[in-house]
């Protein structure tokens, strides 16, 4: 029975492991398009306005996009190896913290005040980047008084907002494949789709946690 319970394990974590795979090689080829980087790429095309009225703009933007990458692949090996591997565990969540406190959250919070939308995803876009933020710090002052389970926990809700970059695109797709919507009704309801569905499967899976 132990060793059948293990074998599922094993092969949930590969599923879990091989689509995070796939999903993060989309998101690389995606953050190519920016290399070099230019202010006429991709999205920066609707996005003129803010790249020539506001100078800060582009380089945060370039910021939010190079630095989530990192993010992104540091954060899964993170939480993928927190009970193996502690070095590498431990490696990849100095690292995750780092790029997401200094630079790839806080980036998000002043991009999210100029998303597409109006200001139902600007609200949706700048609250995602301050609960990363918070629940980014979190974790780390967990870790830091030894509270293993609360590190891991807020670990979860880290990354499951993190995972909003690639969650946000796949919402994108279903929506405009099967309703065909206004597109500044589509960024509306990804902006609240992307991380909200995410947060709140990581916080069934905390509360089914045994004390």
């Amino acid at each position: 029975m132990f060793s059948l319970l293990r074998s599922r394990k094993l092969v949930f974590k590969s599923i879990i492991a091989l689509a995070f795979i796939y999903f993060f090689g989309l998101m690389l080829k995606i953050t190519i398009d920016y290399v070099p980087a230019s202010s006429n790429v991709s999205f920066l095309m609707i996005k003129q306005t803010e790249v020539h009225s506001r100078p800060e703009y582009l380089p945060i933007f370039y910021i939010h996009v190079y630095s989530s990458i990192f993010a992104l692949l540091a954060g899964f090996i993170a939480v993928f190896f927190d009970k193996n591997l502690k070095y590498l565990h431990r490696f990849s969540g100095r690292i995750y913290v780092i790029v997401t406190l200094l630079l790839s959250s806080i980036s998000g919070i002043y991009i999210g005040f100029f998303a597409n939308g109006g200001w139902i995803a600007k609200l949706a876009f700048v609250l995602l980047g301050i609960l990363w933020f918070y629940s980014t710090y979190r974790a780390y002052a967990e870790i830091r008084k030894r509270n293993i389970r609360q590190h891991r926990f807020w670990m979860w809700r880290s990354f499951a907002l993190a995972l909003s970059a690639i969650t946000l695109r796949m919402w994108k797709v279903i929506l405009v494949y099967l309703f065909h919507p206004n597109p500044m009704d589509v960024y509306q309801i990804i902006a609240w789709l992307g991380w909200v569905p995410n947060l709140l499967l990581v916080e069934y899976l905390i509360k089914k946690q045994k004390p």
